[in-house]
């Protein structure tokens, strides 16, 4: 990865940051998918992430990090489109240890423009060591780094509490003065943070179930912002009620993850008897809609590029 590369690509979050412009970031479990997403990007003019995530490897069919790298550069724009690492677990949503620095260091090696490196489910201490260890294999290569401080549920192997009762008693939400410490200490580029959103479930029995309308804690997402500096990201972006999304970008969020909305078209699609033109013309449909009606990104690429 060129060094001008790594440049732009930091400086275009920045301008993200300051501008309020939020990039929206689109999880890959099935590669076909990447084209659907990559050409909307490019018909829209909107600046996002194409982006796979461990568990896509080891529980869909994106096949390895190499494979998605390899397929954003057979069909995405550069320009309007980076390639990202999404979540890389130390400690998966069934207690297993995974092999991080395997799938961290193949990404490195692919090309990818940032990485994730996921230690949410450490002690405070542990997660600054891990996440300081990536930015060290990682900066020197010129690729960002995204790390999470408290914990975002939804992919766990059991059932979650009523989304009322988690949101009412803050589980997992991230507490300012821990991030700061981890921002300070690690010196992570981007912090996905706990503020009320849920991932989507991916368990078969229930991967198909509309998602909760989630909400968010604007104040503590406000207090966090101010705490560390850094672009924030959302995780379990799709289904979170628009007035807080809106809110959300307008205090700190930069990066939002967009995986339910995406997926469950496709699969749709294809279990509807479709082809995978079909499955791929869902995803489409659902980009349009994200771009253009949710989000409201259109232009964003051509946008940021003029502020950096």
């Amino acid at each position: 990865m060129s060094a001008k590369r790594t440049d732009e690509y930091a400086r275009l979050f920045d301008a993200a940051a300051r501008e309020g412009i939020v990039v929206l970031a689109f999880n890959i479990p099935y590669i076909p998918m990447t084209s659907a997403v990559a050409d909307s990007l490019e018909q829209y003019d909107a600046y996002g992430l194409i982006q796979v995530a461990e568990l896509e490897v080891r529980r869909f069919e994106s096949k390895s990090v190499t494979a998605i790298a390899e397929e954003y550069r057979r069909v995405a724009n550069p320009r309007v489109a980076g390639l990202h690492l999404d979540h890389t677990p130390v400690i998966d949503e069934f207690g297993d240890i995974v092999d991080w620095r395997r799938y961290i260091a193949e990404a490195i090696e692919a090309g990818y423009d940032s990485v994730m490196i996921d230690g949410s489910r450490l002690p405070l201490d542990e997660n600054i060591v891990v996440t300081g260890e990536v930015v060290r294999m990682a900066h020197p290569e010129g690729v960002l780094v995204e790390a999470e401080l408290g914990s975002v549920l939804g992919h766990e192997s059991g059932p979650l509490p009523p989304y009322d009762e988690l949101f009412a008693t803050k589980a997992g939400f991230t507490i300012p003065e821990e991030a700061k410490r981890f921002v300070d200490e690690t010196q992570v580029d981007w912090l996905s943070v706990s503020v009320g959103s849920v991932h989507g479930a991916i368990a078969p029995a229930t991967k198909n179930q509309e998602k909760v309308q989630a909400k968010l804690d604007i104040e503590r997402l406000r207090e966090l912002r101010d705490a560390t500096g850094v672009p924030l990201v959302l995780h379990g972006g799709s289904g979170i009620q628009q007035q807080y999304i809106d809110e959300s970008v307008r205090n700190g969020i930069v990066k939002i993850n967009i995986a339910t909305d995406i997926r469950q078209p496709y699969e749709r699609a294809l279990a509807a008897g479709g082809s995978v033109s079909d499955a791929q013309a869902a995803v489409s449909e659902a980009m349009r809609r994200l771009i253009r009606d949710v989000h409201r990104i259109e232009g964003s690429a051509t946008r940021l590029r003029a502020l950096m």
